[in-house]
């Protein structure tokens, strides 16, 4: 099996909803090529907040989404699956993509065929981000990083 393709998204300014909206369109980026995705967020707040946010963040936008936990069923018929649990990537890691919002790396990232990790502009994020980064490369990947 190959490695995890891990890509760091990392912002220059510390704007917490920047951070969500390049979420977002990761999100409708993989949903658009027909993957299905995980999206884990750092608390319940966030995810209420990521939610929201997906239902507005471009006119034009579409994603069908839902939030976790739910019916197994409704979960398996939506593409993209959204939540804090730290068993969110544990459940839904048959999904082609996580994308990461949490401030630590999920456990069981090498089940995914990628990830696509947000790391915000200010220093906690920048600091969780570098420990991430190691985490993904101890691990055998070989983190990319995509400046915003």
């Amino acid at each position: 099996m190959a490695a995890t393709k891990v890509d760091f998204y990392t912002l220059g300014e510390p704007d917490r909803r920047a951070r969500l909206v390049t979420a977002c369109r990761l999100a409708e980026k993989a949903y658009d090529q027909g993957l299905r995705v995980a999206v884990r967020t750092a608390s319940a707040a966030e995810t209420a907040e990521f939610d929201e946010l997906l239902w507005t963040f471009a006119d034009r936008s579409f994603v069908p989404h839902v939030v976790w936990p739910t019916e197994p069923d409704v979960v398996a018929a939506t593409p993209v699956v959204v939540g804090s649990s730290t068993h969110l990537a544990e459940k839904h890691n048959a999904r082609a993509v996580l994308i990461n919002l949490a401030p630590v790396a999920p456990a069981d990232f090498s089940a995914y065929a990628r990830i696509c990790d947000v790391v915000g502009g200010d220093e906690d994020a920048k600091k969780a981000g570098r420990h991430r980064w190691r985490t993904y490369r101890d691990a055998g990947c070989a983190p990319e990083a995509h400046p915003l």
